[in-house]
């Protein structure tokens, strides 16, 4: 169902403009499908990509891999994507959404950080769009993948020329974890 006032989809000259964003963190197969749901949504779309700052990510998530001007041009090579703003505010608000000409909102329907819906009045005005996320990824998994495996990423990085001082390990680690790859 389309809002009244807003472009159906079908003239490709009147794109319905969808709206999705998102930190994109160390950019994975889940992210380009979410990108790829809004996109679809309608036959016709012009996908504005919301990228959340560096300042406010770190605030809100806690650390992140890579910086917004690293995960801003990444989705410059993502052909779903028509345009990028970042940073976009944590919290859209409808003035945001009239300002950019937002027809609708792409994003999964899950409560965010301490079940706070953040796009309640996005939802409540019929401007919202469920995306699925993809199971089994998401930087969350990756990074849990990292750790799991840990002394063989730092071995690997060792046996390629990197110092321990270079990849954040003491020498002695370093040592522990050769001896222990030998062993």
């Amino acid at each position: 169902m389309v809002n009244p006032g807003v472009p159906d989809g079908n003239d490709p000259n009147n794109p319905v403009r969808v709206y999705a964003d998102g930190v994109f963190d160390m950019y994975h197969v889940g992210h380009a499908k979410v990108l790829m749901q809004a996109k679809k949504l309608f036959k016709h779309v012009y996908l504005v990509v919301g990228v959340s700052g560096d300042e406010e990510t770190i605030e809100k998530k806690g650390k992140i891999v890579m910086n917004e001007k690293e995960r801003c041009e990444i989705l410059e090579h993502c052909k779903w994507v028509d345009e990028i703003l970042c940073p976009c505010p944590w919290v859209i608000s409808i003035d945001f959404l009239r300002k950019h000409n937002i027809h609708y909102v792409a994003h999964d329907d899950l409560p965010y950080i301490g079940g706070v819906d953040i796009y309640y009045d996005v939802k409540r005005l019929g401007m919202f769009r469920a995306t699925q996320r993809t199971e089994g990824i998401s930087t969350s998994d990756i990074i849990l993948r990292i750790i799991k495996d840990y002394d063989m990423y730092v071995e690997r990085s060792l046996e390629r020329g990197y110092k321990a001082k270079d990849i954040g390990v003491s020498a002695t680690k370093a040592f522990r974890i050769k001896i222990k790859a030998q062993v």
